[in-house]
């Protein structure tokens, strides 16, 4: 144990899935003193959130792990109905959308939870961070410099701010007396496991579908790629989820043709009730929500993981401009501001589509999520307005705009224009004139480290009183 030792960060983030470590990866590449702990003793070992949203994996890409999620994760397969033993047709649960030169990433990208989280953790450390598992919270206190946490292992951590990227049960968001509102989405409760399948009893080129029997509701059995698993989820309208190796292939041989020793090895499973709450808040002082711990989504749809990572991304820049670019702290309140609408909308969607009220559609790419009319939107120019997702594109000479956005920084595109710029220096822009190009028409667009537009014009007015909410200018 590490007793009475006391650890000092500009920012100590509670919990290691997929929210913490893209939050912790964002800061370190900023300069950020980040310590990670987490009270379990590893990652997460379960497929939970396999799905990779086209927006999300431009937020990959700017995080540098964009070819290690395209290679080890692969398309969405159709979905397979069977009938009693038998091929009953197939049907795509996804709107598929080409990618083109604005979206490069057209439709989702299946990889299993525990794998994303260790490419997120190996690029981390690749920046010069690491994650200390088996330290929990047992106690939090701020005061106007910083937060005191206290962990099991005696330690004391000191950080200027602290965030609370610890799940749906999040220690930190009880410590700080903040609710969840919500509903059941479903009052069947559910089944997820890990499974790996004899070869010749199911293909892995479906997502296999069974209706409701043996007493229960739907089964379906994803393959995950890059490994040799199947993610099983499994509704049950009667009794109770058996989450025991023999229970989940009894459940398979109960629901479905296969037989229970087909199921040659239940790797991971877990049971949950479906459920849409959000947090009365995001922001407590110091301390501040991130995905699960701010929004709980029922898994329809793709969009909890998706949401969670873009809550860190978001906060992420802000704290950075904070807490190395002089950017005032009242940037910092713009994060709840923000998150807070696009979790409720997303929480929406998510309930709809789990109760068949919605398909899966071109919403649940999240391309579309922006922030409009917000208080860190200002003014419009071509085609786009402030707060909207600044659109990829080739570049004249090679490239893409994409690598000009790639980093910490902000960056200002001149498209299509002349117009003269005031002195940027300190401001953390990089200036780039770009030809005409149809998905901006023409102006002056400043992007935000978070590949939104902040702030848009024919000319330069007000751009330099923009800077000044969102850095030293």
């Amino acid at each position: 144990m590490e007793l009475n030792s006391v650890k000092e960060a500009d920012v100590l983030v509670v919990g290691a899935g997929p929210t913490g470590l893209a939050l912790a990866c964002d800061l370190t590449r900023r300069g950020v003193s980040v310590r990670v702990v987490d009270k379990a003793d590893g990652l997460f070992p379960g497929s939970r959130g396999k799905g990779i949203q086209p927006r999300t994996m431009e937020v990959f890409d700017d995080l540098g792990v964009v070819d290690a999620v395209l290679a080890a994760g692969g398309p969405a397969p159709v979905g397979l109905a069977w009938q009693d033993g038998e091929r009953a047709g197939e049907h795509d649960m996804f709107h598929r959308a080409e990618a083109t030169d604005a979206e490069p990433y057209g439709e989702p990208w299946l990889l299993p939870q525990w794998r994303t989280q260790e490419i997120l953790l190996a690029r981390l450390r690749e920046l010069g961070a690491d994650v200390d598992f088996g330290h929990e919270v047992t106690d939090l206190a701020q005061d106007p410099d910083g937060v005191t946490v206290h962990l099991a292992t005696g330690t004391t951590v000191r950080a200027r701010y602290a965030v609370a990227a610890d799940g749906g049960r999040s220690t930190v968001r009880t410590a700080l007396g903040i609710g969840m509102d919500g509903e059941s989405v479903d009052p069947a409760p559910m089944l997820v496991a890990d499974i790996r399948v004899r070869a010749a009893a199911l293909d892995r080129d479906n997502w296999h579908l069974f209706g409701g029997g043996g007493g229960g509701g739907f089964v379906a059995i994803c393959p995950l790629p890059g490994t040799a698993d199947f993610q099983l989820v499994a509704q049950f309208t009667e009794g109770s989820p058996d989450t025991s190796p023999d229970g989940v292939r009894g459940l398979v041989a109960a629901r479905t043709h296969l037989a229970a020793a087909d199921v040659t090895e239940v790797r991971w499973s877990s049971d949950f009730r479906p459920r849409a709450a959000m947090a009365g808040r995001f922001r407590e002082g110091r301390v501040f929500l991130a995905g699960d711990a701010a929004h709980i989504h029922s898994p329809a749809g793709g969009q909890g993981l998706n949401t969670s990572v873009q809550d860190a991304y978001n906060l992420g820049w802000k704290l950075g401009q904070v807490l190395r670019h002089g950017a005032p702290e009242s940037l910092l309140d713009t994060y709840e501001q923000e998150r807070l609408p696009v979790a409720e909308q997303v929480l929406g969607l998510s309930t709809r589509i789990h109760r068949g009220e919605q398909e899966r559609g071109k919403e649940t790419r999240q391309l579309g999520l922006g922030y409009r009319g917000g208080p860190l939107s200002c003014g419009g120019a071509g085609t786009l307005e402030a707060g909207d997702r600044a659109p990829d594109g080739p570049l004249p000479g090679g490239g893409r705009l994409f690598d000009l956005l790639r980093g910490p920084h902000f960056t200002l595109l001149a498209v299509d224009t002349d117009a003269e710029l005031p002195p940027l220096d300190g401001a953390q822009v990089h200036i780039h004139r770009i030809d005409a190009y149809e998905p901006y028409g023409k102006g002056l667009f400043l992007i935000r480290p978070d590949g939104c537009i902040g702030w848009a014009g024919a000319d330069a007015t007000g751009l330099v009183t923009y800077l000044g909410r969102v850095t030293r200018c």
